[in-house]
């Protein structure tokens, strides 16, 4: 999806600038964000915390807008996929509700699980400074952006969603497309003229 660029050269010499990459310093700026989005990382779901409870509120109006919500606690979720009636206690998901994928349908929500963890481990979000390229790159664009890692999310999720249709992929080619998909932004994110999180190419799947 991406035209002969300059992450090409960037790619070539990355194993002679892998010393530079443990040299660099971050601003205080890029270091306060980092951690901040660190901290994120290692919360984890806690029903009882109202933010949390309204995440979960927000992501059942994203995917049932014309359907109000009962409770935390409803056999409604098993309409978006859960398995039980309390998310809290189960994240296996059925399959996404909409869409024109036809027979080629993947998990929705593990798919959206499975690119949080690839984003994690791609950036290297639990160094206290990522070490690869990509990463590195990455820093950049949070202190641009504290939205920078929510953003690329979306991206990211778009970007699997194009290649899962592009492969015509069944659910046993889950890991392939996501393969695909951290290839396709470790690329995108080595090129030398993306300065903001709207300069990675794949950011036009958030507009169409």
């Amino acid at each position: 999806m991406v035209g002969p660029r300059a992450w090409i050269g960037a790619l070539f010499n990355r194993n002679s600038r892998r010393e530079k990459f443990h040299d660099y310093n971050l601003s205080p700026l890029q270091e306060q964000r980092l951690l901040r989005l660190q901290e994120r990382l290692h919360m984890p779901f806690d029903e009882t915390r109202p933010g949390h409870q309204e995440a979960l509120r927000t992501l059942w109006c994203a995917a049932f807008p014309d359907v109000a919500l009962k409770g935390m606690i409803s056999e409604q979720w098993k309409d978006m996929g859960w398995q039980g009636p309390n998310p809290s206690t189960d994240f296996r998901l059925l399959l996404k509700q909409d869409g024109k994928r036809a027979t080629w349908e993947y998990p929705f929500a593990v798919a959206g699980i499975n690119v949080s963890f690839m984003l994690i481990r791609m950036l290297d979000l639990h160094s206290a400074k990522p070490k690869c390229l990509p990463g590195i790159n990455f820093v950049k664009l949070l202190g641009e952006d504290e939205e920078a890692f929510d953003v690329l999310y979306c991206i990211a999720f778009e970007l699997m969603d194009a290649q899962w249709l592009a492969m015509h992929a069944s659910y046993m080619e889950f890991n392939e497309v996501l393969q695909a998909t951290r290839t396709q932004l470790e690329r995108e994110l080595s090129l030398e003229d993306v300065h903001r999180i709207k300069d990675l190419p794949a950011y036009n799947l958030l507009y169409q």
